[in-house]
């Protein structure tokens, strides 16, 4: 679904992402692991068009996407849960949901999709008149996931999602995360939390100072002795 080539970029004299090359098969879900600095915001930044890349292609359902921008990829089903949530703090939950279906008019679908996303975080429907800016930590992620599942994404694109968040709740939105997977989704998830990123990837690459040093299935690398010391505390 989505395959990227030979990506460089450069922030002034900072080569952020030295050559990178990766895929992201249809409904697998595929991560990123690595440490702050390593270019894995970056990346999502690049696919997206917020970020210019210096060198390299970008494929999109066997589509070049180099010349596209980042409205024309959102249309196109690349959507991003951005890191640090970014929902709008003085608009209601149902104001945030209803402009994620912003491009769409298909008034039933996004019927069907609230409906949808109220299953999968019922703490939202309890909360649809209280302003964003309201909300906890875990509550504002939950929204920032259901306003990106409300533009019908085909391939969901996830910053850090358990950034700042309490074990439990980290727990709960990875649990998610498969949900939304199993009903079709494509998601590429960027994470420092290596250990839940890779329980639940289907495939996953280690980025380190701009340049992927290690890939495999997640399993594999859950057991990978440099992945461990180096991500997993040993």
């Amino acid at each position: 679904m989505l395959r990227v080539e030979d990506l460089h970029v450069h922030y002034g004299g900072i080569h952020a992402l030295k050559g990178i090359n990766f895929e992201v098969p249809a409904q697998k879900i595929v991560t990123l692991i690595g440490a702050n600095g390593a270019g894995k915001s970056t990346t999502l930044r690049t696919i997206c068009g917020l970020v210019d890349k210096s060198q390299g292609s970008i494929y999109y359902e066997d589509k070049d996407i180099n010349d596209f921008d980042t409205r024309q990829r959102t249309i196109g089903g690349l959507v991003m849960v951005p890191e640090g949530r970014r929902i709008f703090p003085n608009l209601t939950v149902y104001e945030n949901l209803k402009l994620g279906a912003f491009k769409r008019n298909d008034t039933d679908g996004i019927k069907k999709d609230l409906k949808w996303v109220y299953e999968l975080f019922p703490r939202l429907e309890e909360r649809l008149q209280q302003k964003g800016g309201t909300l906890s930590g875990g509550e504002q992620q939950m929204l920032a996931v259901a306003r990106a599942l409300m533009s019908k994404p085909r391939l969901l694109l996830m910053d850090e999602p358990s950034l700042g968040l309490a074990p439990l709740l980290v727990q709960e939105i990875f649990e998610i995360i498969e949900e939304i997977n199993s009903q079709g989704t494509t998601i590429l998830l960027i994470e420092q939390n290596a250990y839940a990123a890779l329980k639940v990837a289907d495939y996953a690459y280690v980025l380190e100072t701009g340049q992927i040093i290690i890939e495999g299935p997640g399993d594999e690398l859950l057991q990978n002795d440099e992945v461990k010391k180096a991500y997993l505390g040993g």
